[in-house]
């Protein structure tokens, strides 16, 4: 039985609350289905917004569905500082203390006090996959991916555990630039 998985880069995006996305879209708006996402369930959209930073604005930010009960940005390390901002490095939904914005859409506007993240990369999967791959929910695992030219263990993989999970590794843009993957598997190993 295979111990690989796929690695999947996730692009800059945002999960919006009912409340913002009514603020941002005006009352009722539905979001506007364009694909499936890996994990069931989440959905990207053909909705757009712009993420201001006091530096500059990153225009036409697709946002992910569903709707989430706090609205959440994630932008690669690269995307904000190039808009000014100083993110943390966070599991998804750990937004206390997190970076500050201003998201416009067609219709008005959100400030956010807090909510920018760089989403920490991590595997989703399966209980049945944890207990072969010998991993458990929250454990930091690395994982090696053998591009064709640039070889590479991503420490610091953080393992999410559900029981809606599809098998996959999510990093953000920087690192899949870096380790040049478009496709790759990975593997857990042991350093």
């Amino acid at each position: 039985m295979s111990k690989t998985f796929i690695v999947e880069t996730s692009a800059r995006h945002v999960h919006l609350s009912a409340a913002d996305l009514e603020t941002l879209f005006g009352a009722g708006y539905e979001l506007k289905f364009r694909k499936e996402l890996s994990q069931p369930g989440q959905f990207a959209t053909f909705d757009r917004v712009d993420i201001v930073g006091p530096k500059r604005t990153l225009s036409g930010v697709t946002i992910l569905g569903p709707t989430r009960p706090q609205t959440q940005v994630e932008l690669s390390l690269t995307d904000a500082r190039s808009i000014g901002l100083t993110a943390p490095i966070r599991e998804s939904g750990d937004l206390s203390g997190s970076a500050p914005c201003k998201i416009v859409g067609p219709c008005g506007e959100v400030e956010l006090t807090e909510g920018v993240i760089i989403a920490m990369r991590h595997i989703h999967m399966l209980p049945e996959d944890a207990e072969r791959l010998g991993v458990k929910d929250k454990e930091i695992v690395s994982v090696k991916i053998d591009s064709p030219e640039r070889k590479t263990i991503f420490g610091d993989v953080l393992v999410r555990v559900t029981p809606t999970s599809a098998l996959a590794m999510h990093i953000d843009t920087d690192e899949a630039n870096a380790a040049g993957i478009c496709g790759q598997e990975g593997e857990i190993v042991k350093i």
